[in-house]
């Protein structure tokens, strides 16, 4: 009879015996590695086996809960009972937001001169923020949240007037309660010197006078003040280039009252200009270039005594022009130039000069290049007169 062995015993004993054939005070490499082949040629069809016999575990991507839609707020709002009172509420309504694992609740926020705050929590889809002046308008948003923290996009912000149980004539408001107008005529790129979002706007209007505006930018979540000024115009420098970014604009003045938002602007952020390559070198001073061609457009909005001024220079020429000196002249005395970009802006009197900077330096034949000012004025602030390019008269566009 012929006895055999478990397969396990005869790969132990196969095993046993390749490491036995090695003396013992082999130190060679190659005793190393006739151990290690020999150990390997009797357990390679065992472990094969077992690595056939292994499965494949597949480690599945992250979970990752995505946010609540975003709430779209309504016009049909149905105030509930309202008390005799001339305090007012605001009545606010919006569809269900939709979520994955459920909404568990919305957050509403209130304009107010240091930004929007949160006013309201509920876990249904109106709300009636109270406390306000009957009559006065008031602009909010929403969000909505679910159960693992995530909060919507903001909804689009709605003004509306705060309203009463009866139609009732509160006493009178001591002081300013009249807004500044709604800023209009939103603005992409307007202001081109560097990498961000420039925008511009048509001035607000006050009783009183407009002291500055606030400006917004909707984020993921919330709609945050990005920065303040008291000229129509701004810049973010906090973007990526290539990305659109929405802003609102509000007017403000001396005694705290607000306009209304104005409608978005979706503005793209630009890389800037940088030097060109390769750089112009132009001469510290200008030569007259009298046979050179030239046209100049000027676009100037005013409020109360300051105006803004877009200047668009435009070589119609053959030659390039390296490094250019803009003059013109005022015809009010009055006028002044404040704060200047894309150019440095001196003045004498009523006249002016903007000499190139060493991005803009070089204007090839049929290019335009595009420079600004903000100004003060004391009388009507008529557009200048005179434009020369390097000494030689341009057209006016």
């Amino acid at each position: 009879m012929v006895l055999r062995k478990p397969i396990g015993m005869v790969i132990a004993g196969a095993a046993a015996a390749a490491l036995l054939a090695v003396p013992a005070a082999a130190s060679t490499l190659g005793a190393q590695a006739a151990v290690a082949g020999s150990a390997s040629s009797a357990l390679g069809g065992a472990s094969a086996a077992v690595v056939a016999a292994t499965p494949t575990r597949t480690v599945p991507p992250p979970v990752v809960d995505p946010p609540p839609s975003k709430p779209v707020l309504r016009n049909d709002c149905v105030p509930p009972p309202l008390p005799y009172s001339p305090v007012g509420v605001a009545v606010l309504c919006w569809n269900p937001s939709t979520d994955n694992v459920g909404v568990t609740g919305y957050e509403v926020y209130q304009l107010t001169a240091g930004g929007f705050v949160k006013v309201a929590t509920t876990s249904g889809t109106s709300a009636y923020p109270g406390g306000l002046i009957w009559g006065r308008a008031y602009t909010y948003y929403v969000v909505a949240k679910d159960s693992a923290g995530n909060t919507s996009q903001p909804s689009d912000l709605r003004t509306t007037i705060a309203v009463s149980g009866v139609a009732v004539s509160p006493s009178p408001q001591p002081g300013d309660t009249t807004p500044p107008s709604t800023p209009t005529g939103l603005r992409d790129y307007c202001i081109a010197d560097f990498e961000g979002v420039a925008f511009c706007w048509n001035p607000s209007t006050d009783n009183a006078g407009v002291t500055g505006y606030d400006v917004y930018r909707q984020t993921q979540t919330a709609w945050m003040r990005a920065g303040t000024t008291t000229w129509p115009n701004f810049f973010d420098g906090d973007t990526m280039p290539g990305r659109y970014y929405t802003y609102v604009v509000v007017a403000k003045d001396a005694a705290g009252n607000l306009s209304r938002p104005s409608d978005p602007l979706s503005a793209l952020a630009h890389e800037g200009y940088g030097p060109p390559s390769p750089s112009p070198s132009p001469s510290p001073s200008p030569s007259p270039s009298p046979s050179s061609a030239c046209t100049v457009g000027y676009d100037a909005s005013s409020w109360g005594n300051g105006f803004s001024a877009k200047v668009t220079i435009t070589n119609t020429g053959d030659a390039t022009v390296n490094g250019w000196k803009l003059t013109f002249r005022f015809q009010d005395a009055g006028q002044k130039v404040t704060q200047g970009w894309s150019a440095t802006w001196t003045q004498d009197g009523t006249g002016v000069t903007a000499a190139s900077l060493p991005w803009n330096a070089q204007l090839r034949p049929g290019q335009s290049i595009q420079i600004g000012f903000n100004g003060s004025s004391t009388g009507a602030g008529p557009a200048p007169t005179g434009f020369a390019l390097n000494q030689a008269a341009c057209a006016t566009a």
